[in-house]
C-alpha cells in the first residue's frame, strides 16, 4: 500500500512530540511524508509557530523521513481534518494528556476533532513508542457491521510492522447474537489470514467491556488498540462515547487507533474488496 502522508497536529507539548515519534516510526516502515501542523487563531502568531515547528523538525530529523512545517489560521476542530484531506493523509497522529487532559488541547474536546474527520487517528498518551512500532494490535469487535471497517487500516499497520492481531469479542449467551459475533470473527480471521497476518481470537467478559479490553491489552503488552467511533449505544451497550474516551485515555497509556464509520450497504461484499 502506498501511503501519501501522515499528519501530526503539534501544540509544542511533550505528548505532541511523542505523537510525532510514533509517526516517524511508522513512516520509517511505510516511507511516508509527515506534515507537522499547528493551528493558530490569529495571524500575529504565525511566525512564532513556524519557528517552533522548525525547532521540532531539527530535534527529530531522521534520515529517510520527510518532515514539513505547516501553520494554519483557523479552528482545530475543522482545520486538522481539512488539512489532512487536502494532503490525502492516511493517518493523523495526535497526543492527548490522559483523562484530565482530554478536556484540554490537544485537545480541548479532542473527540470533536476525531469526529470531524474521515481520516483515521492514532491517539497517543505520554508513553514513548517502542522500537519496531506496533508489534501487537488488539481489535475489539461488537455486533455492528461498522466495527469491521477498521480491519483494512489495521491490516496496513500490521503489514508494516509484521504485527500480530488479537481479536477480542464480548461474551454473549444469546445463540443468535453469539452466531453473529462468530461471523464477524470469521470474516476478520479470513481477511487477515489472506494477507499473511498472524492472529488470535479470544472471548472476554462483556461486563465493563472497556476495562476488559484494556486489561487484555495490558496482559499481552499490546502496542495499539483499534476502535470505531460509533458514538452511540450498541446492542451490547459497550461501544459509546464514554467507552471511546475511556479506551483512548486508558491508564496503561496504550495508543489507540480510532476511525469514524463510513455508511455502506454491505460491508462483507463490498467494503474491503
Amino acid at each position: 500500500m502506498k501511503h501519501k502522508s501522515f499528519i501530526v497536529p503539534h501544540d509544542f507539548t511533550p505528548v505532541a512530540d511523542i505523537a510525532l515519534m510514533h509517526a516517524i516510526e511508522t513512516s520509517t516502515k511505510s516511507h511516508t511524508t509527515i506534515h507537522i501542523l499547528h493551528v493558530v487563531d490569529d495571524t500575529d502568531k504565525i511566525d512564532d509557530a513556524v519557528n517552533k515547528i522548525d525547532d521540532v523538525i531539527a530535534r527529530f530529523a531522521k534520515e529517510g523521513v520527510t518532515l514539513t512545517n505547516n501553520v494554519k489560521v483557523g479552528n482545530i476542530f475543522k482545520d486538522i481534518s481539512l488539512f489532512a484531506e487536502e494532503h490525502q493523509a492516511e493517518l493523523i497522529f495526535m497526543g492527548t494528556h490522559g483523562a484530565q487532559g482530554w478536556q484540554n488541547v490537544v485537545g480541548s474536546h479532542a473527540l470533536r476533532v476525531v469526529t470531524n474527520s474521515q481520516i483515521p487517528f492514532v491517539i497517543v498518551q505520554e508513553k514513548r513508542v517502542k522500537e519496531g512500532g506496533f508489534n501487537s494490535i488488539v481489535v475489539p469487535l461488537d455486533l455492528h457491521s461498522e466495527t469491521l471497517q477498521k480491519v483494512s487500516t489495521v491490516a496496513k499497520l500490521a503489514s508494516y510492522f509484521n504485527s500480530k492481531v488479537h481479536i477480542v469479542t464480548p461474551s454473549e449467551i444469546d445463540d443468535d447474537l453469539k452466531e453473529e459475533l462468530n461471523d464477524h470473527v470469521a470474516f476478520c480471521t479470513r481477511y487477515f489470514s489472506e494477507r499473511n497476518i498472524e492472529i488470535d481470537a479470544e472471548i472476554i467478559p462483556s461486563k465493563d467491556f472497556h476495562h476488559e479490553v484494556i486489561r487484555h491489552a495490558r496482559s499481552i503488552d499490546a502496542d495499539l488498540i483499534a476502535i470505531m467511533n460509533l458514538n452511540r449505544n450498541s446492542i451490547l451497550d459497550v461501544f459509546n462515547a464514554k467507552y471511546e474516551q475511556q479506551i483512548i485515555t486508558n491508564d496503561a497509556l496504550i495508543p489507540v487507533l480510532i476511525l469514524n464509520p463510513v455508511q455502506t450497504q454491505e460491508v462483507y461484499g463490498n467494503w474491503f474488496r
